[in-house]
This record gives C-alpha cells, sequence and structure tokens, in this order.
C-alpha cells in the first residue's frame, strides 16, 4: 500500500521546536506534574511528554460483525501514529447495530447514537487536550457520528472506516443481509420455506466487516472519501483485505503529518466538498440516509447545505455504479473494480467533480481522481457515457404531503408517477403485521406514520417492512412513504423522511385511509389528492399524541431533534 503522502514528504521523527501544541497546556510546566504522574502510569515516558497526543477513536463493539475486527484497525492505526512521532490514546464509544435492531424498539436508538457518537468523542478529546484525532467507524451511524466530532472539534484528524464485509454464498450466488430480509417476506408468502430461510440466514453474513451493499455504511464511506475527510482508496478496502491493516498503518502516520501542517476538518469540509460527497452518494445509487447525514454534518461544519441541494446535484450526475440492493454487485467488487477514486474519475470526466477540493493527504481531489486504476473488464462502474442511468439515484419530492420536502430513492426505478389509495399505519408493527398478513394489496400506498424524528422517537428504519414487501413479490406494484426512514438496503418505490412529521402536526398526520396519494418524480411532487380546505380541516381537529418517552436518553432526544429536513439534528 503507498503512503498517503506526496513524494519527498518527510515524517517527523521529533517535534518542531517553534510549534506549540494543544497538549502543552496538559503536560508542560511544573504545575502539570500531577496530570504528568497520571499519565506516567498508563504508559507515557519523558520522550512522549514531547510529542503530539492523537486520540484514536473506535467505535468497537462484540455485537456485530460491522465493528467487531475494529480493535486491530485501531492497532494498525496506533502502530502508524507512533512510527509517525506521535503517541496514540485509544478511547472506545457504542455503536447500534441497524440491522439487529430492526423492526423492534431497539431501532429507534440507532439514530440517536450518531449524535451520542459525536458527543462522546467531542467530550473525551476536549477534555484532555489531544492535538489531533482519529475516528474509526464502522456500521451506519458512527461514520457521521465520526465526521461530526472532527468537525466540531475542528483539530486535526481523519475518519478510518473498517471496510465491508464478504458475501455470502447462497444457492450458486453472492448474497447479503439484503436477501435474509427479503427471505422473510418470501418466507412468509410460501416462496421459500423456513429451512431454507434457516440455510440462507446461516450463509449470509460469513464474517467481519459491514453490510455488503451501497448501502447505508458504504454510501457514507463513499462519502467519506469524497468529501475528503478520509483518505482516498482506504475506506472501500474490504474488512478482511491484508491491504487494511497496511491503509490503517498509513492513516496513522498521516494523523501526526496532520497536526503538524495543521490541516484541519473545516479546511476540507467545504460546500464543494460536500457537492462531491453528494455527487458520490447518487452516482452509486447510494441510500436515502446519505441526505439525513450530510447536512447534519454540514450544520457541525459550518456549511449552508440544504435538501434542494440534493435534488440539484442529483439531476445532473448520472448513475454509473450497478450496485447492490438495487444492482448487481457488492462493496468488494467495488473496490477490486477500482474503488471508490473510479468513480471520483467518472465524476472528473464528466466535468461534475470540483477538482480543486482539498482532501486529507494535502493532495486535491482531483489530482486522486486522476490516479484511479480501473481493473480490465470490470462491469461494477460503467464507462462515463454508458451510465445506468442519465441522472442520479435520489430525488427531493415537495407538495402538499410533504412541504419540507422528503428523499425518493430512484436507483433502478423507471416510474415517473405512481398514484394510489392510502393504507395508514400509525407504526412500523402495525405496517409489518398488515404485510405479513398479506393484507396489503397491488397498487396500495402504504403510509407509514409517527415513526419520525420527534415521534418515534428516533426515525426508525422501515427494512423489516419493505425487504417483506419485495419478498412478497410487491416490490414493484406497491409504493410507501414515512416520515421515518429506510435502511440502506431498501429499494422499490419508498419515500422517507416525509417532513414535517406527523408528530408534530404534518400534513402525513391528516392522512385517512382511501385517500389518493400522488408521487410526481417528473415535476418533484408528493401530493395527498384532498382540498386544502379539507386538509386543513383536518389538521385543526388533529390531536397530539403524548410522547412515547418522557425520560432518559430517548426522551431528552425527543424534547431537542430538529426536523429531517435539516438533518434531524439536536
Amino acid at each position: 500500500m503507498a503512503s498517503f503522502l506526496d513524494d519527498g514528504d518527510l515524517l517527523f521523527s521529533g517535534r518542531n521546536l517553534f510549534m506549540k501544541l494543544r497538549s502543552d497546556a496538559l503536560n508542560k510546566g511544573y504545575a502539570r506534574a500531577p496530570a504528568r504522574a497520571m499519565l506516567r502510569a498508563v504508559g507515557f515516558t519523558d520522550a512522549d511528554f514531547r510529542k503530539p497526543m492523537i486520540a484514536v477513536a473506535n467505535t468497537w463493539t462484540e455485537v456485530m460483525p460491522c465493528n467487531i475486527h475494529l480493535r486491530r484497525i485501531a492497532e494498525k492505526i496506533k502502530a502508524g501514529i507512533r512510527a509517525g512521532g506521535g503517541v496514540p490514546v485509544e478511547c472506545n464509544t457504542i455503536s447500534v447495530s441497524d440491522g439487529i435492531s430492526m423492526g423492534t424498539e431497539g431501532m429507534k436508538c440507532s439514530l440517536i447514537s450518531r449524535d451520542l457518537v459525536a458527543d462522546s468523542v467531542e467530550l473525551f478529546v476536549r477534555g484532555h487536550l489531544f492535538d489531533g484525532v482519529v475516528g474509526i467507524s464502522g456500521c451506519d451511524k458512527t461514520i457521521p457520528g465520526m465526521a461530526m466530532a472532527l468537525a466540531r472539534l475542528n483539530l486535526p484528524g481523519l475518519v478510518v472506516y473498517g471496510g465491508s464485509i464478504a458475501p455470502g454464498r447462497f444457492q450458486g450466488k453472492d448474497v447479503t443481509i439484503q436477501d435474509v430480509f427479503e427471505g422473510v417476506g418470501a418466507c412468509s408468502s410460501g416462496k421459500i420455506t423456513e429451512a431454507q430461510l434457516t440455510e440462507l440466514e446461516k450463509k449470509a453474513c460469513p464474517g467481519a466487516g459491514a453490510c455488503g451493499g451501497q448501502f447505508t455504511a458504504n454510501t457514507m464511506s463513499t462519502a467519506m472519501e469524497l468529501i475528503g475527510i478520509s483518505p482516498m482508496g482506504v475506506n472501500s478496502i474490504p474488512a478482511m483485505d491484508p491491504d487494511k491493516d497496511k491503509a490503517a498503518f498509513e492513516a496513522g502516520k498521516l494523523a501526526v503529518e496532520l497536526v503538524f501542517k495543521n490541516r484541519t476538518p473545516r479546511q476540507i469540509m467545504t460546500k464543494q466538498a460536500f457537492e462531491n460527497a453528494i455527487a458520490g452518494v447518487v452516482a452509486t445509487g447510494g441510500s436515502t440516509n446519505g441526505v439525513l447525514h450530510l447536512l447534519a454534518l454540514a450544520r457541525e461544519a459550518g456549511v449552508k447545505l440544504s435538501i434542494e441541494d440534493f435534488d440539484v446535484v442529483s439531476r445532473r450526475t448520472p448513475i454509473w455504479a450497478d450496485m447492490k440492493p438495487w444492482g448487481r454487485f457488492t462493496a468488494p467488487d467495488m473496490h477490486r473494480a477500482g474503488g471508490i477514486r473510479l468513480v471520483a474519475k467518472r465524476l472528473l470526466d464528466a466535468k461534475l467533480l470540483h477538482a480543486n477540493a482539498l482532501t486529507v493527504t494535502g493532495k486535491t481531489i482531483g489530482a486522486e481522481a486522476r490516479t484511479a486504476k480501473e481493473t480490465r473488464g470490470q462491469k461494477v462502474v460503467r464507462p462515463v457515457n454508458q451510465p445506468v442511468k442519465p441522472t442520479g439515484g435520489l430525488v427531493i419530492l415537495k407538495g402538499s404531503l410533504s412541504p419540507e420536502g422528503c428523499v425518493l430513492k430512484v436507483a433502478g426505478q423507471t416510474a415517473l408517477r405512481v398514484s394510489g389509495p392510502a393504507r395508514v399505519f400509525d407504526s412500523e408493527e402495525q405496517a409489518f403485521a398488515a404485510v405479513k398478513g398479506r393484507r396489503i394489496k397491488k397498487g396500495d400506498v402504504v403510509v407509514i406514520r409517527y415513526e419520525g424524528p420527534r415521534g418515534g422517537p428516533g426515525m426508525r428504519e422501515m427494512l423489516a417492512v419493505t425487504a417483506a414487501l419485495v419478498g412478497e413479490g410487491l416490490g414493484d406494484s406497491v409504493a410507501l412513504l414515512t416520515d421515518g426512514r429506510f435502511s440502506g438496503a431498501t429499494h422499490g418505490f419508498m419515500a422517507g423522511h416525509v417532513a414535517p412529521e406527523a408528530a408534530v402536526g404534518g400534513p402525513i398526520a391528516a392522512v385517512r385511509n382511501g385517500d389518493l396519494i400522488t408521487f410526481d418524480v417528473k415535476n418533484r411532487k408528493l401530493n395527498l389528492e384532498i382540498s386544502k380546505a379539507e386538509l386543513k380541516a383536518r389538521l385543526k381537529r388533529w390531536k397530539a399524541p403524548k410522547p412515547k418517552y418522557t425520560s432518559g436518553v430517548i426522551g431528552r432526544y425527543a424534547k431537542m431533534v430538529g426536523s429531517a429536513s435539516q438533518g434531524a439534528a439536536l
């Protein structure tokens, strides 16, 4: 694995004597003897007090494959920091598994964990006056959580993603966790047996790494490379590829170099960088969660980014990558084809990349893209003049049902207009029971409400419902909308993040069974086909439901969280 540093660059073997470090206030001078005494107890030496202190913020847990290997990654990063002339200090924060908690009350904790990750890393780093930060992420919310912490702190630092899981093999084809979720619907409708579902369950996740399609984790990994806060080429290396360890070591060395060059996140996270990230998301048919998380990250970075910006970028950006959940290939396939660097090259060649945007390596994103090496004969990323679709994978709809906007994933979809009668459910559980009971019919528009940031609270993902619909063979004939979220593994005609949400009296609260709902993709509209007077009258009679949580972190979140149209930020 090549070094990220420019040819001729030398790592500092020691500290520049004229440079003042942030950690000097922690460990310099006779008055700081008590602090040094405690640091000596954990292994610091006299020499260490002359070096930059680099926080290594880890999200390792034992509950999921996405993060189970991150201790190994952390050790390689720490070795790189030492080799670069710094002192690594590791801490750990939480992660909530979307795949495991999906369809349960536990899923309400997932989005909340994004902000808790950011909070905990910020507090640890501020509390100990570190000079730099490396954030190690795995499952979905840990990636934006780490980037949000870096944006707040604005200290030299970078994000390293643990990498994707290898696909499983079932009945002669590659499978992912998406296939298991859809298998539940297939089993419910009698298309496969419970024994076959169990066999699929045992084969889908063969080891460490995050979910293998262009689901939320790999979508946000893509965004971090395109925004420039992750070194280009590092994130897309699969979790168990030997090159991952080498890349982690180099990332550790780079973290020390960032301190000496005082290269900070807000120098990198510019409006142009965010537009590059959006382009990467829509060009790969990425998750709708990319909208939510990039809006929240931009807020932390002090960048003016709106939900409309996603539609502007998506209109001009083709889909080049043929990726699951709607396409054929997985993230390891993308890596073998040429990685995210190849996607950046497509954007560059199409003049859709802000080529002069700075990255964490000190090189511009354009310079990184020009070094792309495309594997001969690869079919994952189409040629620049032969895209999968001429426009991007996400669109923003507004209208009488979503005045602040909602997000529709159109990757893999051809329909431009869909109308149907509403089937209204006030929770995910109610909707899933209806799907499982085969009470949803072709042409229905399923409405799931009171699952937004405040109403859920926590804005649960709906993969259990959407995958069951696909598994039953209704994916192309049933539309769905919700004030909650969708998993990156969701595909079909599904609109999420409908805002304002039902819990605050948004129009979605007024929908009744049988009301006609129209999706107009061409004109970017989502409308409830009743008169303005009738809508106003219904909302006037509406009463807010009692909060589901009134105390603890979830109750506090419900009181403080903002609209999904602004990233569901606190």
